[in-house]
Parts: C-alpha cells; structure tokens; sequence
C-alpha cells in the first residue's frame, strides 16, 4: 500500500484518530492531579575558620594562616558530613528530642568552596526535614572536633551564612510525560481504528480501488468543483 493511498485513507478517516485522543485528553483533564514531589531538599552554607592564635607577630601573616586553616578544615568537614558517623550522629541529637530519623531515611550532599561548607540534606518529610538540618547544624558546630584531629582537640568556629529553606524536589521527568505518552499512544490507537475500519470496509470509491480488483474502468464522474 502506497504511502499516499495511506495518506488519503487517514484524511477520510480522520475523526477516528481525533475520538481516541480527544477521550484521553478529556479524561485527563477532569481526573488530573500534580505528582507530588520526589522528595524535599534544604540546603545550608557555613563559613569554617579556626579561633584565631598568635602564629606570628605579622598581622598580615596571621591572616594568611587562618584562611590557609579554613580550607583544611573544610576539606576535613566535607569528608565527614558525607560519612555514615556524622548522620549517626544527626540521628542520635533527633533521637533525644523524640524524633525519629534513622540514617538511612536522610541524604546528605556536602561540598567545600574556599573556606565556605556547602551542605545539602534530602527527605521524603518537610517537616522532619527541617528538624533534621537543625540537627545537623548542631552537630556540626558542637562534635567537629572528632573529625578534626589535627586541631588537637579544638572545636572549629562554624557559622550559618544563611538560613535553611525546604523546598520541594520536582517529580521525575516520566512523571511528566504522562499525559502526553498516552495522547500520542491514543493517536496511535486513532490511526490503527482508521486503517482497520477501511480494511472492513467493502465500498469503492475510486479508479484505483477498481483497477486494484482487476476489473475495467468503463467511466468515471469527475468531482464536482465547487463554484
């Protein structure tokens, strides 16, 4: 069958392709709800630095430093924010405040920019996800210093330079297909009706279809054109 012949088939039949598809949008649009969220995310950054110590009489060559010190220090957070210890941790502060959050329901992100701590934390609750960053910040400020040996026992200075916001991870990008998949697998379905229902069907409506047959063509009545 020629492209063509299929062509004129489906613009004959063309209402049999919109019925399916028109359905489907239909029943979508009164049945449609938005997918929740995959999840919550909040994220946090601190500036880490180390309580200033006469290193040197320079001022200037203290400064350098302490600011050589901080990427040190947040190299080492970085590493230990991401490690199984420091959610343990976050846990056992939620533990005591009758929350329950184990390690394995939370994920945390950690990057290190310069001296700046860069922390992410994802959960499939809000609300229990702001209590667990709140956690985290304690734990951070409070227990670094089994992280940090190399300070010899001293606690990093970490400050908040913002302050946690919980926003809601998008749903994944199937998700957002959905509607669209089944308009396009009911045009399909629309363009496998048209084709079906001219297989059944067993009038002639052209030259061709007759010759196809094998019988002679003894006249044919143009179209009308319209005036």
């Amino acid at each position: 069958m020629e492209l063509r012949h299929i062509w004129k088939i489906l613009m004959r039949r063309w209402w049999l392709i919109v019925i399916p598809a028109a359905v489907v949008i239909v029943v979508s649009a009164l049945t449609y709800s938005p997918p929740p969220p995959a999840g919550y995310n909040v994220g946090m950054n601190f500036i880490v630095g180390q309580t200033p110590a006469a290193v040197a009489q320079n001022p200037d060559e203290n400064r350098y430093y302490n600011w050589l010190t901080s990427e040190y220090i947040v190299n080492g957070l970085t590493d230990w924010a991401v490690g199984g210890e420091f959610k343990t941790a976050v846990s056992t502060h939620l533990s005591t405040q009758g929350i329950d959050a184990p390690p394995h329901t939370f994920n945390v992100v950690a990057d290190n920019v310069r001296s700046k701590l860069q922390l992410s934390i994802q959960h499939g609750n809000a609300e229990t996800l702001a209590q667990i960053m709140n956690a985290a910040m304690v734990v951070l400020t409070e227990q670094n210093a089994a992280a940090l040996p190399q300070l010899g026992g001293d606690t990093a200075v970490i400050i908040p330079v913002d302050q946690p916001v919980v926003t809601p991870i998008p749903g994944s990008f199937r998700s957002q297909l959905d509607i669209p998949l089944r308009i396009a697998l009911a045009l399909i379905a629309g363009v496998g009706l048209a084709l079906l229902a001219e297989y059944l069907n067993t009038a002639v409506r052209s030259r061709e279809e007759v010759e196809d047959l094998g019988l002679p063509v003894l006249g044919e009545i143009p179209k009308g054109r319209k005036s």
